[in-house]
């Protein structure tokens, strides 16, 4: 019998601490609300934190994008205007001694040795006169055999500049000016000789004075040496009509010039087939106007 009573005691104790046991986890557990607001707490929390996780990271892939997109856009942009620039300011024509050909007999610009073109006209209100002699005489530039054309200029009947002009034409029919010895005189002395230059020294370099195959809207440069010598030029027309004092022309080329060293000054020169310069004429900034008068050959 005390085994018993022991025994049902030990069962009441265990049933006794079995609901007070139960008792407990009931009062610490959240009402259902409670439960749900933590939920949505926890969600809310998991969601911002994953929103800006993938925000941050979205933001990061964007900027990349973005970064790299207008990299790449500068670069390009940058890398065309280094390389216009370069093209500007480093011209630099490959030049091959075995493209060009020993004589000059381009349509619009011949040079047969021992022929001299006369010009007159005037120019600010002076008398001038251009003789422009080719001699047989040759000078190797870059490799290249040209021909050396002298070139006399008067004011009122007195000398002030003689050139020694290098040219040679390719087998595509260009003319290539490659330079010139230049001398300014004052009462028969040199007093300069700042004009000269020779293409291949001192980032000089060699243009095309006529092109074989001229077609209207063509620009092309003539000479280079920065700050120099940097004269263009372009094709206006041709099929010009001409009169001067050597004769009248039709089917002309007519070319615009200027430099760049001397802006607001503008010419234009009037080309015959088989004959050559026949004009030249300012047409901006200035006053100036040189015919062909004769044509003299040895």
């Amino acid at each position: 019998m005390r085994i018993i009573k022991r025994f049902s005691f030990f069962v009441t104790v265990v049933l006794i601490a079995a609901m007070l046991f139960a008792s407990g986890c009931s009062q610490n557990v959240p009402e259902e609300d409670t439960i749900n607001e933590t939920e949505g707490e926890v969600t809310e929390g998991v969601t911002e934190v994953t929103n800006e996780g993938v925000i941050k990271e979205t933001t990061e892939e964007v900027i990349e994008e973005t970064t790299e997109g207008i990299t790449e856009e500068t670069t390009e942009r940058v890398t065309e205007g280094v390389m216009e620039t370069e093209g500007e300011s480093g011209y630099n024509p490959v030049i091959n001694p075995d493209d060009f050909v020993e004589v000059i007999d381009s349509s619009y610009f011949p040079l047969t040795p021992g022929t001299t073109f006369v010009y007159e006209g005037e120019s600010e209100g002076e008398t001038i006169r251009d003789e422009i002699f080719v001699t047989n005489e040759t000078r190797t530039v870059m490799g290249v055999n040209t021909t050396v054309v002298r070139d006399r200029e008067f004011a009122d009947g007195e000398l002030t500049e003689e050139t020694f002009d290098w040219y040679a034409q390719d087998r595509d029919g260009n003319v290539w000016y490659f330079g010139e010895d230049s001398r300014e005189y004052e009462n028969g002395e040199v007093v300069s000789t700042a004009g000269s230059w020779e293409a291949g020294l001192d980032g000089a370099q060699p243009g095309i004075i006529m092109k074989g195959n001229p077609q209207v809207g063509g620009t092309y440069r003539q000479e280079y040496l920065a700050g120099e010598a940097e004269d263009m030029a372009e094709v206006i027309s041709l099929n010009e009509s001409v009169s001067v004092a050597y004769g009248s022309f039709e089917n002309c080329l007519k070319t615009k010039e200027w430099t760049p060293l001397e802006p607001g000054i503008e010419e234009n020169k009037y080309y015959v087939t088989g004959t050559g310069l026949v004009l030249e004429m300012t047409v901006k900034g200035g006053s100036e106007r040189l015919e062909l008068v004769d044509i003299i050959t040895e």
